[in-house]
């Protein structure tokens, strides 16, 4: 049976790194383009010795063009900024390819919020209907009829999936959530910065974007879907002096009487038939090194009578499953292919 026909746009970053690293052991998907404007006529494995050998490393990186991608791809992954993914996807999806987006062009469903908060025109609004938010967990078997699929944000797919379940649940508050989530630099990609060089993050940690993250959108946009009503949360992003991973700490108000057993019960069921979400035993917190460079999120629950809380901690590696790994996962669904094909790494050791 033939493989997969996979393009890869924006190959050079980080994210564009994970995919092509995870491409290597797919089954069924084989990497057969890449397109980087700034490194075109290079060789793969030569510009990433670690892929020398390997499925893909023969690829010669080429300047994007959309009717040659079209012919030569089955599914396209857009790692690129937003504004010129929806010109891309837009392009693509008039050719029939399927695309995987990996910005935020399409992963917020109300044009007036999207260009409020990225303070650009959205030029394929005709789109927006037909893009399926690309969440397993959630939208599955949307996923795997979709021909657009919009990869979640790293620091949305934390909350989300800390919340969700307490949240469809009625356990918690629709009202007053406070998410606190601690994020590794390779976050902020891969380009050079001031704010990114070793001597800048090393021995620090900081908060950025309070109250006006990018993200924020998108969390209550899902959040309000879960709930059945509109909510508000307090959004608060740091930045840790750590390669790659997310934690994420939610505050939220109990609003029924639940013991923790319950409550523990409530999360297990939620996630039972989804393998990439561990909820841990009562009484153990999530760690990100658990987590490095695989799809799983963990989970840990603690339950504070004192205050009347239920605190939720989620940990994801904010590379693989807050990007690349999820995206693969959505391209698995569209094609009819397990959620898990190419996924079943164990994490990475430190």
């Amino acid at each position: 049976m033939d493989k997969i026909r996979v393009g890869l746009v924006g190959i050079t970053g980080y994210t564009g790194m994970e995919l092509a690293r995870l491409l290597v052991s797919h089954p069924s998907m084989e990497l057969v383009m890449g397109c980087s404007r700034s490194e075109s006529g290079r060789r793969l494995g030569e510009f990433y010795p670690f892929l020398e050998g390997l499925p893909g490393s023969d690829v010669v990186i080429s300047v994007y063009n959309a009717k040659s991608v079209a012919e030569a791809c089955d599914v396209v992954f857009l790692a690129v900024p937003h504004g010129k993914a929806m010109v891309m996807a837009g392009e693509l999806a008039d050719l029939g390819v399927r695309v995987v987006d990996l910005s935020a062009d399409f992963r917020i469903h109300d044009v007036n919020v999207y260009e409020a908060w990225y303070k650009v025109t959205h030029t394929r609004t005709d789109l927006l209907p037909k893009a399926v938010y690309g969440l397993p967990e959630l939208y599955a078997a949307e996923v795997a009829k979709a021909t657009l699929v919009a990869n979640p944000g790293c620091y949305p797919t934390s909350a989300i999936l800390g919340l969700a379940p307490a949240l469809q649940a009625g356990l918690v508050s629709s009202a007053d959530i406070v998410i606190d989530s601690k994020s590794g630099t390779s976050g902020a990609g891969r380009k050079a910065q001031t704010t990114s060089l070793f001597c800048e993050v090393y021995d620090s940690f900081k908060a950025y974007g309070l109250g006006k993250h990018r993200h924020t959108p998108e969390i209550e946009q899902e959040l309000s879907l879960l709930a059945g009503t509109p909510l508000t949360v307090s959004f608060n992003p740091h930045l840790v002096p750590m390669n790659r991973g997310i934690l994420t700490t939610i505050y939220t108000k109990l609003i029924v009487e639940a013991s923790m057993d319950e409550i523990w019960q409530t999360y297990r069921d939620f996630y039972k038939d989804k393998p990439f979400v561990r909820v841990l035993a009562k009484g153990s917190l999530p760690e990100t090194r658990n987590v490095r460079g695989s799809l799983f999120c963990d989970i840990g629950l603690v339950q504070d009578p004192r205050t009347g809380r239920l605190i939720i901690v989620s940990a994801i590696d904010n590379i693989c499953r807050g990007a690349s790994g999820q995206a693969l996962a959505n391209a698995n669904l569209m094609f009819g292919l397990p959620v898990s094909a190419g996924l079943g790494q164990a994490p990475l050791l430190p």
